[in-house]
């Protein structure tokens, strides 16, 4: 998955002695013998958390992204009015006709699992020493503050404005870099028309977040079968920083988001993307459009593989809400002002608060990405 963050800890609880550094999940979910599920991954959920819903109502929303491209400006009115309830009622949806190929999708999917069966002296060569290096790769998100292991492996690396990325297996950097670049096409497509569905000119989240030296990360993701799903966790309850997250996957659940207090499995369609809102799209709309919380729960039967890429402002701008959304009378801004990079490095250094709001009280972080 992407960087992330919890939003709320009061439900996570950890096992008192610090679990040691874990490298990465696959060679043990791989290890003969391997019927439970050792103490250190043992994660409690929230008993409090409503029932998982299947009501056909409580469908994730699909945007045919093609329409604002090429439709009528019937079309493209009824997208943006579609674009509008998502963002503001669910915070999320599933992106149609984006013009991704499939093959492309697949392509990473698969140099990504031969990433996860290299050796682990090879992979170690990506570990990285600091949260923010270009190229990273572990089990949890910060090694210094992590305690919890998370059932799950990952590799996280910058594609935009720098290309960054790891230059083993062979084709792996050349597939990275195609998919990154047609995904932020995509991207780029859709910020627009949800700065329209603000009622905000066109290109407002493009100059106000300095799209064009805006981060782009790729984060991957390795769920392995868990023989205890039940007691683990893939990746906990939070919502992403930045403004729009895409993620493809191998086509096995585990993905759920948080939909009227209820969790809702997200079963993408062929050939789909799932997008959701990031935080400083929050910020920017002072709140209107909201980051979704999702979590990845693990399973007993297959891995699952997720392709995450988040896009978000450059490093050194301030995401404030638009004037549109702040009257200091009646809407006053509800975030404190940083610059992305101290937002993400507050993230980071194991202290959290809820979308930094500006009534926010400091907590000791269970993760931190």
């Amino acid at each position: 998955m992407a960087s992330t963050i919890p939003l709320d800890t009061k439900t996570l609880k950890v096992s008192p002695v610090h679990p040691p550094k874990i490298t990465s999940v696959k060679p043990l979910a791989e290890s003969t013998g391997l019927s439970s599920l050792p103490s250190i991954y043992t994660f409690t959920h929230n008993l409090h958390d409503e029932p998982i819903s299947d009501d056909p109502e409580d469908s994730i929303p699909i945007i045919d992204v093609s329409l604002l491209v090429s439709g009528s400006p019937e079309e493209q009115s009824q997208v943006i009015y579609q674009l509008t309830k998502a963002c503001s009622d669910w915070g999320c949806f599933m992106v149609i006709n984006h013009g991704v190929p499939e093959s492309l999708t697949k392509a990473m999917i698969e140099v990504f699992q031969e990433f996860c069966n290299l050796p682990e002296e090879e992979k170690q060569e990506f570990h990285g020493n600091h949260v923010m290096d270009p190229i990273r790769c572990g089990t949890g998100f910060n090694p210094s503050t992590d305690k919890v292991n998370l059932w799950r492996d990952h590799l996280k690396f910058y594609t935009y404005p720098e290309f960054h990325s790891p230059n083993k297996p062979v084709g792996f950097s050349e597939i990275a870099l195609e998919l990154s670049k047609r995904n932020r096409e995509v991207a780029i497509v859709i910020l627009k028309a949800i700065s329209k569905s603000l009622g905000l000119e066109e290109s407002y989240i493009d100059k106000a977040s300095n799209f064009k030296l805006g981060l782009q990360i790729v984060a991957a993701n390795f769920y392995p079968a868990c023989p205890e799903p039940e007691r683990a966790i893939g990746i906990p309850p939070h919502s992403d920083h930045g403004l729009l997250t895409l993620l493809v996957d191998n086509g096995i659940s585990g993905l759920q988001i948080k939909h009227k207090g209820k969790w809702i499995n997200v079963n993408l369609l062929p050939n789909a993307l799932f997008a959701h809102i990031g935080d400083h799209l929050e910020i920017l709309s002072n709140g209107k459009y909201k980051g979704v919380l999702h979590q990845a729960l693990a399973n007993d039967k297959a891995t699952r593989i997720s392709i995450a890429m988040p896009h978000g402002p450059s490093l050194d701008t301030v995401i404030r809400p638009a004037p549109e959304f702040v009257d200091n009378e009646s809407h006053p801004p509800k975030y404190i002002e940083l610059t992305y990079k101290e937002y993400v490095e507050f993230l980071l250094s194991g202290k959290i608060c809820s979308k930094f709001r500006l009534d926010f009280e400091e907590s000791e972080a269970i993760y931190a990405s």
